[in-house]
């Protein structure tokens, strides 16, 4: 059990890890989940929404296209502008707010759906986000989320990168959120008519060494890892990460696509 202080300080090294290298690169590959998840959501025009660690705003943009009134919130200030310039050069009216998962600045029941990507799973406090999350929508609303799945290869890459740099102690892993018995522990009687819907993405990539050098330079927990690592231990998890890449590469024609398993999960609130 990690004390809230230990948890303060994880959340504190989160924010500058998530504010390092180009997070807005890597959330542009995966824009296309949080289209899915919002079609999938069916979403009615007018409706209030949030995307709760909106990060560049891939949801929120998502649900403003669908004329929604969408708020994206996120801890990380050099996100939310990333997310500001997105929908001004879409002329999208989306309102970036500074706030943390796990102590939303939301009135309860404020929204008419709540939308995570990839976001709020990497909440050190994985029941206090959960209650967050459900509690800032209204009764018969819909929350949706997309979690990566801990037996995919982004659940393996956290692996791979952990066996050089280990994780705090006492932090339940981010991919939990991509596990339906978990899902179902957290948001417990909160809402009703849960659906978990396992799904691909697909990274597409020149080579496996264009990825390990892609997710180097810009995914922040990556970059990190290495600044973390000497010389050797560098190119030895550089090493790791071509070789997990070469595993999960589908490509027969010398470039790289790699599925990567995620939950898209939709419910509705009681």
């Amino acid at each position: 059990m990690t004390s809230s202080l230990g948890l303060d300080g994880i959340k504190a090294r989160q924010q500058k890890t998530w504010a390092s290298g180009d997070y807005g690169a890597v959330a542009a590959l995966i824009h296309p989940m949080s289209e899915s998840l919002v079609q999938a959501a069916d979403l009615t025009a007018g409706s209030r929404v949030v995307d709760i660690a909106t990060g560049t705003g891939n949801a929120a943009i998502a649900a403003a296209r669908c004329l929604c009134d969408v708020t994206g919130v996120d801890y990380v200030p050099e996100l939310l502008e990333r997310g500001r310039a997105r929908a001004q050069a879409e002329h999208l009216p989306v309102t970036f707010v500074e706030g943390d998962a796990e102590a939303l600045p939301c009135r309860d029941g404020e929204y008419d759906a709540a939308f995570s990507v990839v976001g709020i799973m990497f909440a050190p406090d994985q029941e206090k986000s959960a209650a967050e999350l459900t509690r800032v929508v209204r009764s018969g609303g819909t929350i949706g989320m997309a979690n990566w799945a801990p037996d995919g290869f982004i659940g393996e890459l956290f692996r791979t990168v952990g066996r050089r740099v280990p994780p705090p102690p006492g932090v339940r892993a981010p991919v939990e959120w991509g596990s339906e018995p978990r899902l179902r522990e957290l948001f417990g009687d909160r809402v009703r008519d849960l659906r978990v819907t396992r799904r691909d993405f697909v990274f597409r990539f020149g080579s496996p060494d264009d990825f390990a050098d892609y997710f180097r330079v810009h995914y922040g927990p990556t970059l990190k890892a290495f600044e973390a690592l000497d010389d050797d231990n560098g190119k030895l998890l550089h090493a790791d990460l071509v070789d997990l890449a070469t595993r999960y590469n589908v490509a027969t024609d010398g470039t790289a696509k790699i599925p990567s398993a995620y939950v898209e999960v939709l419910a509705t609130r009681v």
